[in-house]
């Protein structure tokens, strides 16, 4: 029996009441306070903790300590199979009650929520938090972090290009958060960040141990146009394109692979700029050193072209050794050509060594040398007076510049393209690459030239002109040129004279015009200047003035004897009759 000895009934307990059986009156306001009373309080929008009461395949029954429980999908615990009664789980409160009268509870926004507040506490704390690589996409991977999906760029994945992003998928590495974007809440994250401090600290270290002519083995781990760069263990060296390998090479691929383990010497370094210069062709011997020592001056050897420039070519006559052919050396010509025009990079040719610098790694070569020197048999091949074809190549003021072959120039002053035309500028009198003939006028072997001639192929017409063109004589010619100082006249029977104005005054006192067909006495007859001066005006005064002359008996004596030859048949020129009859009183003269 129990003890009561310290039980005593309440002082306001209706008895009476409670004996007649009465029913105590209490509003359902209070009772309906006094129940919410009982419960948590709790807030839509809110996180709050709960206790599994139950589950199967589809829902999870959670109770927050709320009038009712709540029923949350079990595809949102997916995460977690080790779930069970019990278990205190955070939820989202999304409505305190639907139309159906249920609480609406999201364990998937609780986590969420969470997840985005863990975040930003790692970006604000510089915290290293974990994460899964979900897959690859453009430019990086997906990274799951605290259930939210992270960008991860590729360029922050490690220190070193990443050539394989597939091998990083499904693992779980340490991150940082670098960036956040609260307003559409992307994420991005780095494993590099991670590193890069220790490798900081690793990289000094290394660098302060460094001392140039040390050698070092390293990884290639990338390759470029101009150099490949080595991992030499915490720090990148660079070996340039040049330092590859003692000869020319177009692509670092043709020397090393990536991934390859090498070994290399340091050239140079600098701690500040944290930049290592690396070397590889200097761990073997120059080419230069196993040059055959009994090669010469004068010795053929054989090569490949490997650089071209338009002063010469690069011959390499083995590795890393390399000889230039001046243009100058590529042909006997002297015209100014490029080197291009002989040969082009990868031909095999031929040379002579011209000079060879042992100490300063230095040769010249030449291919001309290859052929005989025209120069040396020219007067055997070209003696004076001998006729050939040349090749024109260029012109000056005072002549044309012509190849007979290969190395072998000359030039045709302008004074001897013709006998009788004068020639104001050579390009008048042909075109550059055409072909001309000429004679060897003279040789001058040792300026490498030759004199020639083009008019000299046929006879001096001079001396026949001197025969026919006396003073006093009259021959028919045609004005082909006008000019302030006079007119040129050319003679039918060949050759140019020249009058002045005044001897072209007409008979009936106008000027002769050019086009116009006249007669013309010679005044005066130059063999040596090839000088014929000309007046049509003599040709009718001199026959008009022939009686007072004859009456006077002091006539010049070119006009007490005039000379009349080869007067056109066929002219209608009125003037012509006079003539006729002048020399028919001459002949009956006689």
């Amino acid at each position: 029996m129990a003890n009561l000895e310290n039980v005593s009934p309440l002082s306001d307990f209706n008895w009476d009441e409670f004996e007649n059986g009465s029913k105590v009156e209490v509003s359902k306001d209070e009772l309906t306070k006094a129940y919410d009373e009982t419960l948590n309080k709790i807030q839509e929008h809110q996180v709050v903790e709960g206790t599994v009461i139950s589950f199967d395949k589809k829902e999870v029954v959670v109770n927050i300590g709320y009038k009712s429980d709540g029923i949350i999908p079990a595809s949102e615990f997916r995460y977690n199979p080790e779930l069970k009664v019990g278990d205190k789980v955070e939820v989202y409160v999304e409505n305190q009650e639907d139309k159906n009268g249920q609480l609406v509870l999201s364990h998937k926004k609780a986590r969420l929520q969470k997840s985005w507040e863990n975040i930003n506490k790692a970006l604000e704390e510089d915290a290293v938090i974990q994460g899964y690589i979900k897959s690859r996409t453009k430019g990086g991977m997906i990274v799951d972090i605290f259930g939210i999906e992270a960008f991860l760029p590729g360029s922050q994945i490690d220190v070193h290009p990443i050539r394989d992003y597939d091998v990083f998928v499904g693992k779980t590495m340490e991150f940082k958060v670098v960036k956040i974007n609260q307003e559409f809440r992307n994420v991005v994250v780095s494993h590099k960040a991670l590193i890069e401090a220790e490798l900081e600290a690793q990289r000094k270290e290394i660098i302060s141990h460094l001392e140039k002519g040390q050698i070092l083995e390293g990884v290639v781990k990338n390759i470029t146009s101009y150099g490949v760069f080595v991992d030499l263990g915490g720090v990148d060296g660079l070996i340039h394109i040049t330092d590859l390998s003692w000869g020319r090479i177009s692509d670092p691929h043709e020397v090393v692979e990536l991934d390859q383990k090498i070994n290399v010497v340091i050239l140079d370094f600098d701690e500040d700029k944290k930049r290592i210069a690396l070397g590889l062709k200097q761990l073997s011997a120059h080419p230069w050193d196993a040059l055959d020592a009994n090669l010469k001056v004068g010795d053929h050897v054989k090569g490949k072209v490997v650089v071209m420039a338009d002063y010469g070519a690069f011959v390499e006559i083995q590795p890393g050794v390399e000889g230039l052919i001046h243009v100058s050396e590529m042909s006997w010509s002297q015209h100014l050509r490029s080197a291009q025009d002989f040969m082009k990079v990868g031909d095999e040719v031929e040379a002579v060594i011209l000079t060879l610098d042992r100490e300063e790694r230095k040769m010249s070569l030449g291919i001309k040398q290859l052929k005989e020197d025209p120069w040396e048999t020219i007067e055997v091949k070209y003696p004076v007076g001998s006729k050939h074809q040349a090749k024109v190549r260029n012109f000056t003021n005072f002549g044309i510049f012509v190849e007979l072959e290969e190395g072998v120039d000359g030039l045709i002053h302008i004074s001897d393209l013709s006998w009788t035309k004068k020639v104001k500028h050579p390009s008048e009198f042909t075109s550059q690459g055409a072909d001309i003939d000429v004679v060897v006028l003279e040789i001058d072997k040792e300026n490498r030239r030759l004199s020639l001639g083009h008019k000299q192929l046929e006879a001096n017409p001079w001396d026949e002109y001197e025969t026919i063109y006396t003073p006093g004589s009259i021959h028919v010619g045609k004005i082909t040129e006008a000019m302030d100082k006079g007119a040129v006249i050319t003679l039918n029977e060949g050759g140019e004279g020249f009058a002045t104005p005044k001897h072209l005054v007409k008979e009936d006192g106008s000027q002769a015009q050019l086009g116009e067909e006249l007669p013309f006495m010679v005044i005066e007859f130059v063999k040596d200047t090839k000088r014929i001066i000309l007046s049509h005006s003599r040709t009718f005064e001199d026959v008009k003035e022939e009686p007072r002359r004859g009456r006077g008996g002091n006539a010049r004596k070119s006009e007490q004897q005039p000379q009349v030859s080869n007067v056109a048949a066929g002219t209608s020129l009125g003037d012509l009759d006079v003539l006729a009859d002048l020399k028919k009183k001459m002949e009956e003269g006689k």
